[in-house]
């Protein structure tokens, strides 16, 4: 029903940035809520941010707020997350998902469609 390819990627140095894109495939995204993920090797996956349907709304992880931003733009089916002043403890892979509501949700469990990842890895 939805299909998420995430992409941007890369290798940066600390304090650079990074923006992710995650193309949506499918008739509903505009109706689904967005969010970012993140798991580090070793670590459990944690949640980085959230954007409602609609795009008004969003929530970010208290160890990401202020410098990463999460916007979407349904006309191009595609969601984004702009990092700034990155830090090594930013490396993960991290997964574009969708929950089946149009609400924010915080709730992994809630995520049903999920991307494959992509790598993000900050060097000091």
């Amino acid at each position: 029903q939805v299909q998420l390819v995430e992409s941007g990627g890369g290798l940066v140095q600390a304090g650079g940035s990074l923006r992710l894109s995650c193309a949506a495939s499918g008739r509903t995204f505009s109706d689904v809520a967005m969010g970012w993920f993140r798991q580090a090797p070793g670590k459990e996956r944690e949640f980085v941010a959230g954007i409602n349907w609609i795009g008004r709304g969003t929530q970010y992880a208290d160890s990401v707020k202020g410098r990463f931003s999460i916007s979407r733009d349904n006309a191009k089916n595609t969601v984004y997350l702009q990092m700034n002043n990155l830090k090594p403890e930013d490396t993960a892979v991290y997964y574009c998902a969708a929950p089946r509501g149009r609400f924010i949700t915080i709730i992994q469990s809630d995520f049903v469609f999920w991307g494959q990842g992509t790598q993000v890895t900050v060097s000091s």
